[in-house]
């Protein structure tokens, strides 16, 4: 599949983001200014990144509790995301939402979901509304391996291929659930075929491979957005981070971490094969590393000196109206 050098820089630079929001999260948390739980994407970005950059401005996602990475990758603002995590009044949900809950409907980002399994349910029915307007629209729910022994995801895939609705599963296979590991949690080990046993097509690709992932992607929305009903994709990844800041990830083996690091970093795979293709210059993508830079320095300075919610702030935005 062919794709612009202006295409491959947006999606470096939509990697290189989520990886610097991330390790400085990593970093600022230990100052004690953020609260409550983080839980860490990076290692997963050309998942979230080759799946979205398929996606239209008015096709919606939804999330799991390991979020950031799908809301920059769908086009949420990082400074306000930035703000929100800080629990700031100005944040893109008010400082109310916090890491785990950032929701953003104008961008088509239904929110991150604190439920293991609770965005398949969501996600179908964001493909029903698509549906029935017929506006085209698809729906993509992000989940991980922990999530394929949800029955809420059961239920979604099958509710899905019975109505025929545009949804695809995207499930991000990083051989954790939580601190367990995939061979021991997940029977067949193939959540791929799993999906596939429910009647729909389902794709297994290598999540670490930017250049892989866009490329089925590509296969994948064309099925679902031909009508050809819904779909699944299982990517195998990495998780360069604990289940939780804070995790001392004793489960893992020795080594592990750094050898995931040194062969399978997906910002490393990209550089190296934009390079080997002569498809951006070392030098443009070293730009785009300064330019990312900057924006999060930024994020971090605006979102210390922002105000958090007033005490009056608490009952607001807490029910809808809908007449």
């Amino acid at each position: 599949m062919q794709i612009s050098e202006d295409a491959l820089k947006q999606a470096y630079r939509q990697m290189k983001t989520i990886r610097m929001f991330e390790e400085r999260l990593h970093d600022e948390i230990m100052t004690g200014e953020i609260a409550g739980f983080t839980h860490l994407y990076a290692g997963q970005e050309a998942v979230a990144v080759g799946v979205c950059e398929h996606l239209d401005y008015n096709d919606t996602i939804a999330s799991t509790h390991r979020g950031h990475g799908h809301c920059i990758a769908k086009g949420c603002d990082v400074k306000g995301m930035m703000l929100e995590i800080y629990g700031r009044a100005n944040g893109i949900c008010k400082g109310k939402g916090g890491s785990m809950h950032i929701a953003d409907i104008e961008k088509g980002m239904l929110g991150a979901n604190g439920i293991v399994g609770g965005g398949p349910p969501i996600v179908v029915g964001a493909a029903l509304a698509a549906k029935l307007y017929g506006d085209g629209r698809l729906a993509v729910a992000f989940s991980g391996d922990g999530a394929c022994n949800q029955g809420t995801t059961f239920e979604a895939m099958n509710l899905a291929v019975v109505t025929n609705a545009p949804a695809i599963f995207a499930f991000e296979n990083n051989h954790y659930s939580e601190h367990t590991g995939v061979s021991y949690a997940v029977g067949s080990e193939d959540i791929a075929g799993r999906a596939e046993s429910f009647g729909m097509k389902a794709w297994r690709v290598d999540g670490c491979d930017f250049f892989k992932v866009y490329e089925t992607m590509g296969e994948v929305v064309d099925h679902v957005r031909a009508g050809k009903g819904p779909a699944a994709v299982e990517f195998d990844t990495e998780r360069f981070f604990g289940h939780f800041e804070g995790d001392p990830q004793n489960y893992r083996g020795e080594g592990e971490i750094a050898r995931i690091r040194k062969e399978r970093d997906c910002i490393t795979i990209f550089r190296e094969h934009a390079a080997k293709k002569k498809l951006v210059s070392k030098k443009d993508l070293d730009a785009i590393d300064k330019e990312v830079s900057d924006l999060i320095d930024k994020s971090v300075e605006e979102s210390r000196a922002a105000a958090p919610p007033t005490a009056e702030d608490v009952l607001t935005d807490v029910y809808i109206d809908y007449i």
